[in-house]
């Protein structure tokens, strides 16, 4: 795959702003240097590796980037890979195959991979999947930002606040609440109101939101008799 000067596609302007890493792994060592130079030429700073071992054992730093992967490798398969990576924290992915059958490709992207692209490939397409997969990158960080920070909320609550938020979030009334913890509403509304204040929640709705996050179950409601 030759590499010549060239048009970026108009959307990898926005994706390359800030620090960016691509890593590349591909057991054919010209395809790697060709994806390398390729995306060198459009100033990401890239890492190469010949196999998924090599990648796993290497230290990735806490920067937005993206994963080009391979599908055959001499230890596991980039199929495989995938299935071991938590996709919540680990850079998107894109596969990149001369081997490309519908079952893989499926089993690629119901995985959450960006794109499924077959050698030999069109330099522009590849680097319309890279921006594609640094959007999505920068979306799952503002996502564990937010997580994060609820969470950080959450670990001020006391033990009984605990108690009281999922009540709250599941649609129980206080008094009902209030029965579940053999509290008084009085009681119950203000541990709602610390709740509400900790969490930073401005609605119901809001608290509603952070509990979702959380994963908090909701509680079933009793049927008054």
């Amino acid at each position: 795959m030759g590499v010549v000067t060239r048009q970026l596609p108009q959307d990898l302007g926005a994706a390359m702003t800030g620090n960016t890493s691509i890593y590349v792994v591909d057991d054919d060592f010209r395809v790697r240097e060709a994806i390398a130079e390729l995306l060198l030429s459009a100033g990401f700073c890239v890492t190469t590796f010949a196999c998924a071992g090599d990648y796993l054992a290497h230290a990735r730093a806490d920067l937005r980037s993206c994963l080009i992967l391979d599908v055959e490798l001499p230890d596991i398969s980039g199929l495989d890979l995938q299935s071991q990576l938590d996709c919540g924290s680990h850079p998107p992915i894109i596969f990149v195959t001369g081997f490309a059958d519908v079952p893989r490709s499926v089993r690629a992207c119901k995985a959450g991979a960006v794109d499924f692209i077959t050698k030999p490939f069109r330099e522009a397409q590849l680097l319309e999947a890279v921006a594609a997969a640094l959007k999505l990158d920068d979306q799952r960080r503002v996502l564990r930002r937010a997580r994060q920070e609820i969470q950080d909320r959450f670990a001020q609550l006391t033990p009984r606040e605990r108690e009281v938020l999922p009540l709250v979030t599941s649609g129980l009334l206080n008094k009902q609440a209030a029965s579940e913890l053999g509290i008084s509403m009085v009681t119950l509304q203000i541990h709602r109101q610390r709740v509400m204040c900790k969490m930073q929640a401005r609605s119901l709705p809001d608290l509603v939101r952070m509990a979702d996050m959380l994963d908090i179950p909701v509680v079933p409601q009793r049927r008054e008799s």
